[in-house]
């Protein structure tokens, strides 16, 4: 969907589309191990389809429901039998179908929910969602096209006004000048500039943000999954003498080395990341 001039919120609107359909494919390349061309455009129009399933999600920090997406059963089916298929399921049950294409829709909401906290500078995530007839009251929407060579597979996005002003709100906040700040400190303040000031970083001090330790990641098909049992072993992308990340607010802030203090196990600093990079981190 391309944003006209003067669109309210095509800013936004491109991102979350741009954040959603990345997630999305990733999501299912990681549960098929194929990865298909995705395209959005404005919404055609609606057709007959007695089977659409439309899910409704809402986030924290986020008043109401955020956004629908819709899917006909060609579409749901499809994607959830290919996940299926790819773990060894032959002839996958159409509920178990549906299903699985809806924690595919998990997982792509989920990145979304990380993407939202990340942008608004606080933490995200989804809250419980559910099935509704059709579309709640949306301010944008769009469909989106999964290209595959056995044919396209169409879904619908909409967007709630709320989710739009809420991100509105978080980009006014962090750019908005302490008070006696200057029009040049402001400039400094847009996305991706780091102020050269910290007297807004004594805002922040006692914001409380997750705090994590990365002892590698590994990426396994569905059906390997499936095959894990009590003692079998998931081999990392790390070797044991490389450090671990530190990561706050799920940004990488230093590398250091694991120990054991009174029994509990923690990381010993070896490595901090630049200054910019830590308050990028705050972001």
């Amino acid at each position: 969907m391309e944003p006209r001039a003067g669109e309210p919120a095509a800013e936004n609107v491109r991102w979350l589309l741009e954040q959603w359909t990345t997630a999305l494919v990733s999501a299912i390349e990681s549960m098929t191990e194929v990865r298909p061309d995705i395209q959005w455009a404005e919404p055609a129009a609606e057709g007959e389809n007695a089977k659409l399933l439309c899910w409704e999600q809402g986030f924290s920090e986020i008043p109401g429901p955020a956004l629908w997406i819709t899917a006909p059963e060609t579409t749901w089916a499809d994607l959830g039998g290919r996940t299926l298929r790819a773990a060894g399921i032959e002839a996958p049950e159409p509920a178990d179908a549906r299903n699985t294409y809806l924690e595919i829709l998990s997982q792509s909401l989920g990145s979304v929910a990380q993407s939202l906290g990340a942008r608004l500078g606080k933490e995200v995530v989804c809250e419980r969602g559910t099935e509704r007839p059709q579309p709640g009251p949306a301010a944008h929407r769009a469909s989106v096209t999964l290209g595959y060579p056995e044919g396209p597979l169409g879904m619908e996005i909409a967007f709630h006004p709320g989710l739009l002003a809420a991100l509105d709100r978080g980009i006014e906040d962090r750019l908005a000048p302490a008070p006696g700040e200057t029009g040049a400190a402001l400039a400094s303040a847009a996305p991706g500039a780091v102020p050269p000031s910290p007297k807004n970083i004594d805002l922040l001090l006692d914001v409380e943000l997750p705090v994590s330790v990365s002892f590698g990641r590994a990426q396994l098909p569905i059906k390997d999954v499936l095959k894990l049992t009590t003692g079998s072993i998931v081999e990392l992308n790390r070797s044991v003498n490389e450090p671990v990340e530190i990561l706050v607010n799920g940004w990488v802030v230093a590398r250091g080395e694991v120990v054991v203090v009174e029994g509990n196990y923690g990381v010993r600093i070896q490595h901090i990341m630049s200054r910019q990079d830590r308050l990028r981190s705050l972001k």
